[in-house]
């Protein structure tokens, strides 16, 4: 007798059945690894629009990350062990970093997580960048000489480290959360010795400007 012939055919009939739950994982895992990398596309593309003052490309990237990210959740919603696979959470977080990027530089409120959809180690992590890109968008600002809107990006950045130096819980938990905020501490620092000797420099070179024209007055 061979050992198919063996083998109970109730084992066959759930041997077949798992074959087609896997086949369905599969494609499920296929199509959201190309959601996520959608969701970093468009995000990435809205972060660039903004150093480059393109409000509307921003805007119309940062929705389209936003429809895919809402996308990808839905589709694993019956699939929860690719949900936190953590490709996921790397999307989330990118669409997160863009997200507050955009608002900051908006002068907007903050979108929640439950506003973006996103969960939250993603969310906390995704604060974090969005803050340490915020540099950038503050040395544009200084070599403009725009210091009033520099001083204003800088104290959102602040207000988003100390908010986040709160969640002192496990990396497990926060998803490398602690991390990220030294990075974060680091930019900070820099950002405002950057900013600070500017304003020193705009000082000095207002006073000497004064001193020159009272000169001007007395000579005449």
């Amino acid at each position: 007798m061979s050992h198919e012939s063996s083998v109970p055919s109730t084992l066959y009939e759930v041997t077949a059945s798992m074959h087609a739950v896997f086949v369905d994982v599969c494609a499920a895992r296929e199509k959201g690894l190309v959601l996520s990398r959608q969701v970093i596309q468009h995000s990435s593309r809205s972060i660039r629009a903004i150093h480059r003052r393109d409000v509307s490309s921003a805007k119309s990237a940062l929705e389209e990350a936003g429809r895919v990210t809402r996308e990808l959740r839905e589709l694993f919603e019956t699939h929860p062990s690719l949900y936190w696979a953590g490709y996921v959470h790397d999307s989330q977080k990118e669409y997160v970093e863009a997200a507050v990027m955009y608002a900051i530089v908006q002068r907007q409120a903050i979108p929640s997580p439950q506003e973006l959809a996103v969960e939250l180690p993603a969310y906390l992590n995704g604060l974090a960048e969005a803050a340490s890109e915020s540099r950038r968008y503050v040395l544009d600002l200084l070599r403009e000489q725009n210091t009033g809107a520099a001083q204003q990006v800088l104290g959102m950045m602040d207000d988003i480290y100390f908010e986040l130096i709160t969640f002192d819980f496990p990396d497990a938990v926060t998803g490398g959360l602690r991390r990220t905020t030294d990075s974060l501490r680091a930019v900070l620092e820099r950002t405002r010795a950057d900013l600070t000797v500017t304003l020193v420099q705009q000082r000095f070179q207002e006073s000497l400007q004064l001193f020159q024209e009272r000169m001007q007055t007395d000579q005449t």
